[in-house]
């Protein structure tokens, strides 16, 4: 009979130690986590470029919404990108110049100072 009384030399079910229930459940949910880790592995480069091109697209829909449409919010993101090439371009070949004599003293150390290769 379901609900009934034990008869008296029936005894309960001794209940199990929640310490060893709690310690199965943490290992089993910690099994979990590891397996779900392993099957969404993301690739740091992968993940990298997504959150540029969130920022960069984040960025846009700001600017249209502060220049009214999208064809000014490009306008001026133009703008910006070729005042930034204009002024990195010479400091990016000054560093090659920098570089290339560099390298170029390091190869011949027996040429006098100033000339490329010993031509004079």
């Amino acid at each position: 009979m379901v609900g009934g009384r034990l008869d008296d030399g029936a005894r309960a079910p001794e209940a199990p130690d929640t310490g060893d229930i709690r310690a199965d459940l943490r290992h089993a949910y910690e099994r979990g986590r590891q397996d779900e880790r392993a099957r969404r592995r993301r690739h740091p480069i992968f993940m990298t470029v997504t959150f540029i091109c969130a920022i960069v697209g984040l960025v846009s829909l700001v600017l249209a919404g502060v220049n009214g449409s999208f064809a000014r919010g490009g306008e001026v993101m133009d703008s910006g990108l070729a005042i930034a090439a204009n002024r990195a371009g010479p400091v990016a070949r000054q560093a090659a110049d920098n570089a290339r004599q560099k390298v170029g003293g390091a190869a011949s150390p027996s040429s006098p100072a100033g000339t490329a290769n010993g031509a004079g």
